[in-house]
């Protein structure tokens, strides 16, 4: 029998910019020993994550909700289990479903207007993107 490869759903909006440079990244570490499921809130983003090498994507509100609860790992930003960050883009379900998801999340701790996590050191996105990755990686092959 076939050992089922390993999910990670990689959650974005706006642009997709920050996962397209998580996925990169767990393709470069990762290669093809994990499926990775792009979820944009919106084409722009799913599109930026699948140019990234997603194995598949998906946009939307229920896309999210629906693929979250298959995953093996969420990651993202901090601000995606937060209701209506992103600009509005991040509906209070989606922040919900991944909130309330029991799969484990990674997420970057990245700066939001709303919200101050003390005691995490300010890095530079590629150094966040690393520890992100190590952690992922440690997780995943384990």
């Amino acid at each position: 029998m076939e050992k089922r490869r390993k999910t990670i759903a990689v959650i974005d909006g706006q642009g997709g910019g920050i996962g397209n440079l998580i996925i990169k990244r767990l393709r470069e570490v990762l290669g093809e020993e994990v499926e990775i499921v792009g979820l944009g809130t919106n084409a722009m983003a799913t599109g930026a994550l699948l140019k990234a090498g997603a194995n598949k994507g998906a946009s939307g509100e229920n896309a999210i909700i629906q693929n979250v609860r298959t995953a093996d790992l969420i990651t993202g930003t901090l601000s995606i289990i937060m209701p209506h960050s992103m600009m509005g883009e991040l509906t209070p379900g989606m922040a919900e479903a991944i909130s309330c998801s029991g799969t484990m999340k990674c997420l970057l701790p990245l700066k939001i207007s709303e919200l101050e996590i003390v005691g995490v050191s300010k890095e530079p996105l590629p150094h966040l993107v690393e520890q992100l990755v190590k952690r992922i990686q440690e997780l995943i092959v384990s």
